[in-house]
């Protein structure tokens, strides 16, 4: 990589270099960034590990823009620029610019490791949701990147476990119970309810940890796990109601709700 160039030319240059290039190409424009507070790359820096769902969309894309313009940074070689896209992948109810911001989620953490970042579990876990995001609603893209998020997401247990509260614990967890089973997919009912009981165990207060797992006992255990599963949920529903979740929580009562409605038939 040449850092010579502004990071958007970098990224662009990723792209057209064929990362996985089945991806989204175009970026998201950003029209609304005269708008923003001066924030230099050293700031931006500072701050990127401390956004999250309750950080406000415009700051996000502030952040995006910045990082977009930067030459030569150390930014570069973070996490920060995979967690932004995700975060605003996250809220975006239109699946075209859903799609864009995490395909560009994927070429930063790509970029990240590029410069050296591979062991940073905080890369590897944000390529993977990023990665998931971007491909979801495509079945045969999706099929052919499932072995790249797991060992993504391998590597993002390995070296970081705690990000996220068990993110990489639960969203391994979660892939392999809806992952298709041998030889078509990598999907595993044991692993999947392995993973998700040591996130409730070890991250007790992150309410999906809590829904994941109540919906892998449902899916393996049926009606011997009933009581379980229906605790499980009720601590996730106050979890939820007590915390301050930001973005997320309409999105992880939709979740609830969704398990909750499959054991109530």
């Amino acid at each position: 990589m040449d850092h010579r160039l502004p990071a958007v030319l970098l990224l662009v240059a990723a792209l057209a270099a064929g990362c996985s290039f089945t991806l989204p190409r175009d970026l998201v424009q950003l029209d609304d960034l005269d708008t923003c507070p001066r924030m230099t790359v050293d700031e931006l820096a500072a701050r990127a590990a401390g956004f999250d769902s309750r950080t406000d969309t415009h700051t996000l894309r502030c952040a995006l823009g910045t990082l977009r313009e930067a030459s030569a940074a150390p930014v570069h070689r973070t996490a920060a620029g995979a967690h932004i896209c995700l975060l605003l992948a996250e809220r975006t109810d239109d699946a075209t610019r859903r799609e864009r911001y995490a395909a560009e989620g994927v070429r930063w953490a790509e970029i990240a490791l590029e410069e050296g970042a591979v062991n940073d579990g905080a890369v590897h876990y944000y390529l993977a949701l990023n990665l998931g995001l971007a491909v979801r609603e495509h079945a045969t893209l999706a099929a052919k990147n499932m072995k790249r998020i797991e060992s993504e997401l391998l590597e993002a247990r390995r070296l970081a476990p705690h990000l996220d509260e068990g993110g990489p614990l639960r969203t391994l967890g979660t892939l392999y119970l809806v992952a298709p089973a041998w030889p078509e997919g990598i999907g595993d009912g044991e692993k999947a309810l392995a993973l998700l009981k040591q996130a409730v165990n070890r991250f007790p207060q992150h309410p999906l940890n809590h829904i994941f797992y109540a919906q892998a006992l449902w899916d393996l255990e049926q009606e011997d796990a009933k009581d379980t599963v229906q605790q499980s949920l009720a601590h996730a529903r106050r979890l939820i109601e007590l915390g301050d979740w930001g973005q997320v929580e309409k999105t992880w009562l939709h979740e609830y709700r969704q398990v909750a409605d499959e054991i109530g038939k």
